[in-house]
């Protein structure tokens, strides 16, 4: 009988590190248990290393892009931008399923062995708290892509996906609803709270979870449930500890996706890799909801090529990003007008838009923008959004998030439709996990 969840990955870190006792009860010959606080190190690196850059292939489902049919990686990519999951070609890239869990392994290994092998100290603290974090990040992921937009009505019936919480092969992997798998995220999140100790890493480690990037995760997850007032304090207590802007009128400014830059908060993905962004261009709606000449992130964000416009996030290694501050002053302003507290998130608002536009267009915007009413302002949080995190993996989520609307992509010289609210905004579990495992049908 097949193991349920029998992910080849999780079975080759098994033989390689021996790490699951059940299995084996001595150190077999030319294999690494994990027994220092050095090993337990390495293997939370090779769980950050392995974590999937699936983000940029989501790119492809959205409105920021348009693929290029004369693209090198065209055929891997064009059953993605016409949004065909149910007999895609074989060669279509996907979006890296068994790396979440085996990641989530690892996670499992240092939070059930650390402090056996390693000791209990600050840095064994550290990384047990580091590998709960990240075994919430990698579920959470899976659950915004493969199970239903949240909703409080229904989340408590409706279907999510394969929780892994233990060191158990054997174990019947069925799914869990979206509620249970929230309430796991969430419970590990503060958890994982607990035993961290570092409030930064300094440039080169800053792809690991610290005291800071806990908090800007616990604001998006509650951000993503409604939760607002939640969302909001998480929001608020990140910023305390770090609310540096990048000021793109300052001269030395960087791109804030930037893994050196000031609002760094964690830079783990590449959100928009060389393999999409050499192979599509900018969309006109993107294009579009930018002032070109007074927003000072155009040309940070975008190069012109031929008559088209290309991304410059995927041009370098160092454009990694998970969490910076530029997004946690827009959860801040979503969260607080939410909340009813509309000058904070008027505020909020224009502090980072004062930090991305030209002085005289942001005078001319402020007045605007203070003008708004209620409905008129979450539209333009929204859109700020939209603008600030162009192309570093939050858009596919805004968009099921805020109403699911109808999106055109023309592949090939033919033209084809996601309709609004269209099922396909939920990814399909890949055939292969399905063989695996028939709970997740």
């Amino acid at each position: 009988m097949k193991k349920i969840i029998q992910l080849s990955a999780v079975l080759l870190v098994l033989l390689t590190l021996g790490s699951c006792k059940k299995y084996l009860d001595i150190e077999p010959v030319g294999r690494v248990i994990p027994k220092t606080v050095a090993d337990y190190r390495a293997l939370m690196t090779s769980a950050y290393s392995g974590f999937p850059q699936h983000k940029s292939l989501l790119a492809l489902r959205t409105d920021e892009v348009i693929l290029d049919e004369y693209g090198f990686d065209y055929s891997s990519l064009r059953d993605i931008a016409r949004w065909n999951d149910s007999n895609p070609d074989a060669v279509t890239a996907d979006f890296q399923y068994n790396a979440f869990y085996k990641t989530i392994f690892y996670a499992n290994e240092v939070i059930a062995n650390i402090e056996s092998a390693a000791g209990k100290n600050a840095e064994t603290d550290q990384m047990k708290g580091e590998a709960y974090l990240l075994r919430a990040y990698s579920h959470f992921e899976l659950l915004n892509l493969y199970a239903k937009p949240y909703n409080k009505a229904t989340a408590s019936t409706d279907r999510g996906i394969a929780l892994s919480l233990k060191l158990d092969l054997e174990q019947n992997y069925s799914l869990s609803t979206i509620e249970e798998v929230y309430t796991q995220v969430l419970a590990d999140i503060a958890e994982g709270q607990k035993f961290l100790n570092v409030t930064t890493f300094e440039a080169g480690k800053n792809y690991r979870f610290t005291k800071v990037a806990a908090l800007a995760f616990a604001a998006r997850v509650y951000e993503y449930r409604g939760e607002w007032a939640s969302s909001l304090a998480a929001a608020q207590q990140a910023l305390a500890l770090n609310s540096t802007l990048e000021d793109l009128n300052t001269a030395g400014a960087i791109i804030p996706a930037n893994y050196l830059s000031k609002e760094s908060v964690m830079n783990l993905e590449r959100t928009n890799n060389p393999t999409v962004s050499n192979s599509s261009y900018i969309s006109d709606h993107l294009l579009g909801i930018y002032n070109q000449a007074n927003d000072l992130r155009f040309p940070l964000y975008f190069s012109k090529s031929g008559g088209d416009y290309v991304s410059l996030k995927g041009e370098s290694i160092a454009l990694k990003v998970s969490f910076r501050t530029g997004e946690l002053y827009l959860i801040q302003s979503e969260a607080a007008l939410q909340s009813g507290n509309t000058p904070l998130a008027l505020q909020s608002l224009l502090d980072l838009k004062a930090k991305r536009l030209k002085p005289a267009y942001f005078a001319t915007e402020r007045a605007r923008i203070s003008a708004l009413g209620s409905a008129a302002l979450l539209q333009e949080i929204i859109a700020e959004r939209e603008r600030e995190l162009a192309l570093e993996g939050h858009r596919w989520y805004d968009l099921r998030r805020y109403g699911q609307p109808s999106i055109t992509h023309n592949v090939g010289g033919e033209d084809f439709t996601l309709q609004q609210n269209d099922p396909r905004y939920t990814l399909r579990f890949p055939k292969s996990a399905i063989a695996n495992n028939p709970n997740l049908q």
